[in-house]
């Protein structure tokens, strides 16, 4: 739907603006007339010339960030626990966004609450943004009576998500540049340095050392057929990624994968502290087991483990626990099903699968850091070997002719 700027006065007085989308400029209004404001201008996007470029380069994304949602819910668990009813903490916070999107969206909640619809049901409409177990956990709190402390878990839940994820991405990014970098070094060298030697050494006539030939030879490939490289490349890619929409084939994928050696094991481990997590998270909040693996289910990322995941819903249906048909199924360590089994014993499920989900995001921190030192190391090594080939065989055809104009 169209994005409208709009500035108007709520019933204080006080102005206010903002963007929301609707059809049209009029239902734009009759949505802001809902909310409790009343219009003083109303314009489309894309004819609103008053606004910064700042604020245009913000509406470039539209989707909100997991960023922009874990602030919402921690700002929202605050105001709730200050005592501020759920539509006036709504209201502020569509006030305090600081995408544009993010307040348009908080608006959007503010006036299906003031309609009379729960807070679970509004967040459903927004599925891109908060997810089935955001919307069944806030179900949850709205149902028994503690909304204010299910957000503070989905806050902890989605804050300690967003340090994996950002430890993981700040232990590779060294990696990657020394890759891209050392990637870039080798292309100009194959395609700008080495032809200029070539049409030297072709000047000679001389006979040139095997290396260097085969150097040569990679060097004509790669600068007169860069674009077969290029099609298979894209070929490989675009054929990987269709391969992977398939059930059949993400399964295989992610089968395999789990079967390397060592980033095997990793995965694995990071998978089942995410399961052990979430799952853990949901029971705490009450959520019923059945309803929690469901979700569960839907969200793991690994199509070999959600696979597995519905034999252990049927065997908690049949009464036979949890901790029996996680070690059924076969895809789950031995260290989480014995402490889901005292988790069950103690009556303590929950508790014990977030310690469970701690053990493992530590083991996992530290088997990154581990296999980083490893491969940093010999990305150097091999990017070094291939750079100092490259220098050897331009040398060896240099100091052959130095010795025939001997």
């Amino acid at each position: 739907m169209p994005l409208f700027r709009y500035t108007a006065t709520d019933a204080t007085a006080r102005t206010v603006s903002g963007c929301l989308e609707a059809v049209d400029g009029r239902m734009a209004a009759t949505e802001l007339r809902r909310g409790g404001y009343y219009p003083i201008r109303i314009e489309p996007q894309a004819a609103a010339s008053a606004f910064t470029f700042a604020d245009d380069l913000l509406q470039m994304r539209r989707r909100p960030s997991r960023k922009d949602v874990l602030s919402f819910t921690q700002h929202f668990h605050n105001l709730l626990a200050a005592g501020l009813e759920v539509d006036r903490s709504l209201a502020i916070l569509s006030e305090l966004a600081e995408r544009p999107q993010m307040g348009a969206i908080i608006r959007s909640l503010l006036q299906d609450i003031q309609a009379g619809n729960s807070l679970a049901d509004s967040l459903a409409k927004h599925p891109k943004v908060f997810p089935k177990v955001y919307v069944q956990m806030v179900k949850a709190g709205e149902t028994g009576g503690v909304l204010e402390l299910v957000l503070d878990r989905l806050g902890m839940f989605m804050e300690r998500a967003q340090v994996i994820r950002d430890e993981v991405s700040s232990a590779l990014l060294y990696p990657v540049l020394v890759l891209l970098a050392g990637i870039g070094a080798v292309v100009v060298l194959l395609n700008v340095v080495v032809p200029r030697f070539a049409t030297m050494f072709a000047e000679s006539g001389e006979l040139l050392p095997p290396p260097t030939q085969m150097l040569l030879a990679v060097s004509t490939f790669t600068t007169n057929y860069w674009w077969v490289l290029a099609g298979l490349a894209g070929a490989t890619v675009l054929g990987g990624h269709a391969f992977l929409q398939t059930d059949a084939g993400r399964g295989h994928w992610d089968r395999l994968v789990l079967r390397l050696p060592v980033l095997g094991t990793l995965i694995l481990e990071l998978e089942v502290g995410r399961f052990a997590r979430l799952l853990g998270t949901l029971l705490q909040s009450g959520v019923p087991i059945l309803v929690a693996l469901g979700i569960v289910s839907e969200t793991v990322t690994n199509a070999a483990l959600a696979q597995a995941l519905p034999m252990v819903r049927d065997g908690v249906k049949r009464g036979e626990g949890i901790a029996g048909p996680l070690k059924a199924c076969g895809m789950f360590p031995a260290l989480a099903v014995h402490m889901a089994m005292v988790g069950e014993e103690a009556g303590r499920l929950e508790d014990m699968l977030l310690k469970v989900a701690d053990v493992y995001d530590l083991h996992v921190k530290t088997s990154i850091k581990r296999l980083l030192s490893l491969v940093e190391p010999a990305l150097i090594l091999c990017l070094g070997v291939v750079v100092g080939f490259i220098v050897v065989a331009m040398l060896l055809a240099v100091l052959s002719m130095s010795d025939l104009a001997q």
